[in-house]
């Protein structure tokens, strides 16, 4: 199962985290000192979803700023009510 956006192609990257200890310097302590450091992933905040093409709906993994930014287009799961329309005299 890949963590990788099917739109932008983004995927997880890999970082450190850094434990320390002490008190900062402005707070009035001798400074933060550095204790261990150990790697981690950033992962991509992806969801499933169904997204409208050209040539029908498919559920893709997209991340969220794919979808807030307007790059896809959700598909529409069932069109919306209308009144029909009343016969003129």
């Amino acid at each position: 199962m890949s963590q990788k956006c099917d739109v932008c192609g983004k995927a997880a990257k890999v970082g450190n985290t850094v434990s320390q200890r002490g008190k900062p310097k402005y707070l009035g302590g001798n400074g933060r000192k550095t204790t261990g450091i150990s790697r981690r992933k950033f992962k991509p905040n992806l969801q499933k979803v169904r997204v409208q093409l050209k040539d029908g709906a498919k559920t893709q993994k997209v991340c969220v700023q794919c979808i807030r930014s307007g790059r896809v287009q959700k598909a529409v799961k069932r069109e919306a009510f209308t009144l029909p329309e009343v016969a003129s005299k």
